[in-house]
């Protein structure tokens, strides 16, 4: 008879045992050999995980080269080889179009380009509570901080609003996000990165705010149904859309804001023209001026725009302080009595 080495592991089921079955010996024997399967799959569990990941050891510390195993809801082990897990390399996770989901253990502190870009399936990136560098609301990644949004998966659908806080948006975030039809972008967002946009095929419209200063090259490359990028305020620097594989799309921006021509970064413009009239509350010429408060309006060429002011709104009362003709869609107010109010202010209403 072989013993328990010599079988390697393998449960022992011994005839005398089964002769025995009134004295519970039966009942012994399926407990043992639970218990030995048990362990079995406890020691190869490791193994099975380990084979899910291409990787290297770099100073004491593991960084996954690689993802090649099955795909679906994938956790990220906290150590291999007895080594944490700190980095994982560029591209390790890109373009494999099976995955689900990725969580990623509390010790990552560094996550390459691209790492997660073009999963057609990919649904939420969470990071794990504890993570010094990275988190992640509701399925996006953004650094710890939450003010980059780093990565949004790909296989996100519908609309999505960039929390309020972020204020810069990465080079490929919302790489072949293809099922995304609306991406809302906050007031405190003021770059957005290199092919940000690229191959959002279903993306439609975007209104770019106000404060958004540079634009990265090919921000919105392969964006086939994109028809409007809309600006709230003047041009952000940036060099081309991408117009080697963007659909005709048109810029449209402000009347009153400034940096505009006939084209921007290699597209076509023209005015956006509002249901109502507005208030441009950024550039120079907002705000208080040498004795006087002033702003731009902006509307529509020719209109005219009655500009009214109360002092107190809990219970206000307004009164017409000037009238403005849009002569080319904008025009600018200024209020030289706003130094003898202890407070003004001001609403639009057309003629």
């Amino acid at each position: 008879m072989m013993n328990e080495k010599d079988q390697g592991m393998k449960p022992i089921c011994l005839p005398w045992l089964k002769k025995s079955a009134r004295s519970g010996a039966v009942g012994l024997l399926r407990t043992t050999c639970a218990l030995r399967l048990l362990v079995l799959l406890l020691l190869t569990l490791p193994t099975a995980l380990q084979a899910q990941f291409n990787y290297i050891t770099n100073n004491g510390t593991i960084t996954l080269t690689s993802y090649i195993g099955p795909g679906g809801a994938v956790t990220i082990p906290s150590t291999l080889d007895d080594l944490p897990v700190t980095s994982i390399e560029n591209r390790a996770f890109s373009n494999y179009t099976s995955l689900t989901s990725v969580t990623i253990p509390g010790n990552v502190t560094n996550i390459g380009r691209y790492a997660f870009s073009g999963h057609t399936s990919l649904m939420a990136i969470i990071v794990e509570a504890g993570n010094s560098s990275y988190s992640s609301v509701d399925g996006v990644l953004f650094d710890k901080s939450g003010t980059m949004l780093i990565q949004c998966p790909g296989g996100r659908t519908g609309s999505y609003t960039i929390p309020s806080g972020v204020i810069s948006i990465g080079d490929l975030a919302f790489y072949y996000c293809r099922s995304l039809t609306n991406v809302t972008i906050g007031n405190s967002v003021t770059n957005i990165g290199l092919r940000a946009f690229d191959g959002c095929t279903s993306l439609v419209t975007i209104s770019i705010p106000s404060g958004v200063a540079s634009i990265g090259n090919f921000a919105f490359e392969a964006c086939a149904s994109l028809n409007a990028v809309c600006f709230q305020g003047n041009a952000p620097s940036i060099s081309t859309f991408g117009v080697g594989r963007i659909s005709a799309a048109t810029v449209y921006y402000l009347p009153g804001t400034t940096g505009w021509g006939a084209t921007f970064g290699g597209l076509p413009t023209a005015p956006w023209v509002l249901p109502n009239p507005i208030i441009l509350n950024n550039g120079p010429s907002f705000g208080v001026q040498a004795n006087r408060f002033g702003f731009v309006i902006s509307w529509a060429r020719n209109l005219s725009v009655v500009v009214e002011a109360c002092t107190d709104l809990t219970q206000p009362v307004w009164s017409p302080v000037g009238t403005n003709t849009l002569t080319d869609g904008s025009s600018y107010f200024s209020d030289p009595q706003w130094t003898n109010r202890p407070a003004r202010f001001y609403r639009l209403r057309s003629l």
